[in-house]
């Protein structure tokens, strides 16, 4: 068994597209980082309640990246989606290639109130400081934006025109699930008979440091986002006063309900994604998890109790289960007539909606709980599994390691949502990935407090459009 062990770890090595790096467009890096720095100025903030959307502040987006990008909006053909997404077509010489489709979202998410005073920089200055560009937005995502526009004004310059039409969709309520944005311009390239060759969304490569273990930066490539489903848990009571209280408040019942589920979660799984995933980041592991890695066919029960002592971890391995509402008594001397709570699950690949109900029925066991789908429209089941063999994961992975010679590549699962889910009808080759990298301390910036991206590695994300345009056309890459 120990020369069985040995042996498959000897020979378990990294297996990674071999590329010619490249010399990296020249980009005039302040001026890229003033551009950026001006679009973070405009609060287009997003929220559930489409009323409380400052509309105008979007509109001056628009006017903004018309203004900053004129070579773009005098080549490209721009379209207004649902009013405040932008759909732009690229035309490429060939009709008779597939597209490809370049995402990322204008809206970002409100700064929680009061913190306001914690940022280094107010979150909508679009301060450029110790080398940052600072404010809302700056990661997470006019940081795509902004560089697919520069990317694109640069090509132009040159007098590139792609053989193949590159469309660049910017939805406009990415962090309320893009219902009234991405949905609606995949819905406008599904009334053209759009398939794309390729559709790429947000994403991250990885610093050393971030994943235990690899000291080499990983670029993940998104080839699959989790399923998103939240349930109410209500328990209606006679209520009344609280100094004659029964054996058990609607409150008690509820609170006994939610335990449960807490105490009994979906079932861990070290399979699809989340195996591929471990077993293309293994070779690169110490010794002791590459062992481990290396012959998992011995060590997934292992592997899979390890990764779920960590809350990243235990994300990958299982349908996760997070109570995050719960509400009863206006009063605190008043016995709640109506208890409810809400419980999010973030389902895996393989799972689905109906088995994370069942096994809530299941777990809760007690018919005093009613169990119905909170928000419907954002209930979902996990994305399909993009192909890592097709011709657009190649071109996406031969850029990556044109540009980033030392990363490595690992296809990974999206734990959060994006708005690629709603183009996932149009093609089976969905992807997410973005060419930022992100160390330790950065990936809690994104939505957090002092969100910031360093000059240089923004240009060094605009360079690499422009290398993946290029490389759109077939022979390229």
């Amino acid at each position: 068994l120990l020369a069985v062990l040995l042996i498959r770890t000897a020979t378990f090595t990294l297996d990674q597209i071999e590329v010619e790096p490249v010399r990296p467009a020249t980009i005039h890096r302040q001026a890229a980082a003033e551009r950026l720095a001006g679009a973070i100025r405009f609060r287009t903030i997003s929220y559930h309640d489409p009323d409380r959307f400052d509309y105008a502040e979007f509109d001056r987006l628009h006017a903004y990246l018309a203004a900053a990008f004129p070579r773009m909006h005098r080549t490209l053909v721009r379209e207004a989606v649902n009013d405040h997404s932008l759909l732009y077509t690229w035309q490429g010489r060939d009709p008779g290639l597939r597209p490809v489709v370049l995402m990322a979202h204008l809206d970002v998410v409100p700064v929680q109130a009061g913190t306001e005073g914690d940022w280094a920089h107010p979150p909508f200055s679009g301060e450029i400081a110790d080398g940052f560009v600072w404010g809302r937005g700056t990661m997470d995502d006019k940081s795509d934006v902004l560089a697919l526009c520069e990317a694109v004004e640069h090509l132009i310059g040159t007098g590139f025109t792609p053989r193949r039409t590159v469309h660049l969709a910017f939805g406009h309520d990415e962090e309320v699930v893009g219902l009234r944005g991405a949905k609606k311009i995949a819905e406008r390239l599904a009334s053209r008979n759009v398939e794309p060759e390729l559709v790429i969304d947000e994403g991250v490569v990885l610093l050393p440091g971030v994943i235990p273990g690899v000291h080499r930066p990983v670029a993940s490539i998104s080839i699959a986002e989790k399923g998103y489903l939240s349930l109410e848990l209500s328990v209606v009571a006679r209520g009344g006063h609280s100094s004659r209280p029964p054996a058990q408040s609607a409150v008690g019942i509820l609170a006994a309900a939610v335990y449960r589920l807490e105490r009994n979660q979906m079932p861990l799984s070290l399979r699809g994604v989340a195996r591929r995933s471990l077993e293309a980041l293994g070779p690169a592991m110490s010794f002791a998890p590459r062992v481990a890695v290396a012959n998992l066919w011995l060590f997934a029960p292992i592997a899979e109790r390890m990764l779920a002592r960590s809350s990243n971890g235990n994300a990958v391995v299982r349908t996760t289960t997070a109570a995050t509402m719960f509400e009863g008594s206006p009063k605190d001397n008043v016995l709640p007539i109506i208890a409810r709570a809400v419980v999010n699950f973030r389902i895996l690949p393989g799972d689905t909606m109906q088995a994370v109900k069942e096994h809530v029925r299941r777990t809760v066991d007690d018919d005093r709980v009613q169990i119905s789908v909170y928000q419907p429209p954002i209930a979902r089941n996990p994305s399909p599994v993009a192909d890592t063999e097709s011709e657009g994961f190649r071109l996406l992975s031969h850029t990556i390691r044109q540009l980033f010679p030392e990363a490595i590549i690992v296809p990974t699962l999206a734990l959060g949502g994006t708005d690629s889910k709603h183009f996932t009808g149009l093609t089976r080759n969905v992807y997410r990935f973005s060419p930022f990298r992100a160390g330790p301390e950065d990936l809690a910036l994104a939505h957090g407090t002092n969100e910031r991206i360093s000059i240089e590695d923004y240009a060094h994300g605009i360079a690499f459009y422009v290398q993946l345009i290029r490389n759109t056309d077939p022979g390229a890459a």
